[in-house]
């Protein structure tokens, strides 16, 4: 008998790059504000008969074949899954994911991926499905296997679903949902793949490092970013639209100015364009550098916005706001 995960991605609408351990822990009231999508990942577990564990990723049509979860480890084609069938301990058995994000597209597919795997492997071999365990395993391994630090606001969209502030402290990290409309937000947005994946690696570690090295323009950025992001909490939840796309405006401004990777000529070319459509803010998704943006704008403005984007070489994405985190079966 088989068992199949999936689990959601996500927008990051304020407070991105933030969540990184251990940058909020020097800014007091640090938060992010994301939305899960529909744009699923998706895990299968199926029994084999030969004793042998197989992962395969339908994606980059990689596979990987061993004798034994032992033999499994992050120098092969696919890290990321190696390292999680090993630390479950697959056994028998055939691991498939595949995602229905771009590849590179800064909303949170390598998260989504590693939460739907978490989910199948633990159900498969009994281990625990708690979800702090989950984020634990999820945060540690895919460090291990990006080897890069991680965020800790994407496992929980993707875990969870919905649309949530992600409350930074030192004593751990909360989600608390947020009441919106789902409708109603996303009836304002536009989400298109730019063509040009990211590196989020390089650009949070540059930004990373930059801030432990005592960088006082990077440091008062994130001030300004913790403080946005707490702004666009509470226009969400008074159902301030307009307010919301104010924030939105703010968070871009100062993203742009962690690094100079963050925004593109093709990037900016592509903001501009919707904005002569409409868009009364837009934003990369994610580290930047290329992958998704997302515009925000009145809900008949839409068409022509999506028309721009698209003759821009965009490839304006279908979704809808996501209510239901991790399914399994």
């Amino acid at each position: 008998m088989s068992l199949a995960c999936s689990a959601p991605t996500r927008i990051d609408l304020a407070g991105g790059t933030i969540d990184i351990w251990p940058l909020y822990l020097f800014h007091d009231g640090a938060v992010t504000v994301n939305t899960a999508i529909s744009l699923r990942a998706y895990a299968r577990i199926e029994p084999r008969s030969d004793g042998q564990v197989a992962l395969v990723s339908l994606d980059t049509d990689r596979q990987v074949t061993r004798e034994h979860w032992r033999a499994l480890d992050g120098a092969n084609e696919l890290p990321l899954l190696s390292l999680l069938a090993r630390h479950y301990r697959l056994e028998s058995a055939t691991l498939t994911t595949r995602g229905e994000s771009p590849a590179g597209a800064g909303i949170a597919g390598s998260s989504a991926l590693t939460i739907a795997s978490c989910g199948a492997l633990a159900r498969w071999s009994h281990a625990s499905t708690d979800a702090d365990d989950l984020f634990q395993i999820a945060m540690n391994v895919e460090c291990q296997a990006i080897r890069v630090p991680t965020g800790v606001q994407d496992y929980r969209p993707a875990l969870y679903g919905g649309t949530a502030a992600v409350e930074l402290r030192v004593d751990g990290i909360r989600r608390v949902a947020i009441e919106v409309d789902p409708q109603e937000l996303q009836r304002r947005l536009v989400l298109a793949y730019t063509g040009a994946p990211r590196n989020s690696g390089t650009n949070n570690w540059d930004i990373t490092k930059r801030h432990l090295d005592g960088d006082s323009r990077v440091f008062d950025c994130f001030e300004r970013i913790r403080d946005t992001a707490a702004a666009m909490r509470t226009a969400l939840e008074r159902a301030d639209w307009d307010e919301v796309g104010r924030q939105i405006d703010r968070e871009w401004e100062n993203r742009k100015l962690l690094a100079p990777g963050v925004t593109t000529p093709t990037i900016d070319a592509l903001i501009a364009r919707a904005r002569g459509a409409g868009a009364t803010a837009a934003k990369v998704c994610g580290a930047g550098g290329g992958g998704c943006l997302f515009c925000y704008a009145p809900p008949d403005r839409h068409p022509a916005i999506a028309a721009a984007l698209t003759a821009g070489g965009a490839r304006v994405l279908d979704f809808q706001i996501e209510t239901d985190g991790l399914r399994v079966g």
